[in-house]
């Protein structure tokens, strides 16, 4: 396993994230759980829309759907920037450099993630998913998203390997 990893390190790199990013999907989906079966359970009948936020149907839990996907995703990011930096990339970015990046990035994430549910929620109960399991389904989706996004950026832009002989040289 050692050889192949070292004859094919990209590949390797995207595996390991994925794996790594399981931190994170756990994270996410215990928090959303939490979430929407206690702490914001009591908004499940309060409707929230605001601009593309559209969680106006039963199918999306309304309030409670959106505090709780929101909730979720940020609580993964946080456990996936260290998952990913110290474990993925084993990057040694300056932290102040990184975190502003990063935030950028989850604040994307999270705006598509708290977004993307209501329209996935309503799509999936018209095509006749069972109800029960229409939220899990739903953060799934989301979980594909960020993994789509976050990969090359934090790859490239947050994250990025520094040149082999940058290491070396004398500053």
């Amino acid at each position: 396993m050692r050889a192949w990893s070292k004859a094919h390190p990209q590949l390797w790199q995207f595996i390991l994230f994925n794996v790594f990013a399981n931190c994170a999907t756990v994270t996410n989906f215990i928090v959303m759980w939490f979430c929407s079966g206690i702490l914001f359970r009591r908004l499940i009948n309060q409707p929230f829309r605001f601009l593309f936020f559209d969680y106006t149907t039963e199918q999306s839990m309304m309030l409670c759907g959106f505090l709780s996907f929101l909730t979720a995703t940020t609580a993964a990011q946080i456990v996936n920037y260290i998952v990913q930096k110290k474990l993925t990339f084993k990057s040694n970015v300056d932290f102040a450099a990184a975190v502003p990046k990063y935030i950028i990035m989850v604040i994307v994430l999270i705006v598509i993630s708290a977004a993307l549910p209501a329209y996935t929620q309503k799509l999936l109960s018209e095509i006749g998913m069972p109800v029960q399991f229409i939220p899990t389904v739903a953060n799934g989706v989301n979980i594909l998203m960020q993994v789509v996004i976050s990969f090359p950026a934090m790859k490239f832009w947050i994250m990025p390997e520094k040149d082999k002989h940058e290491k070396y040289s004398v500053k």
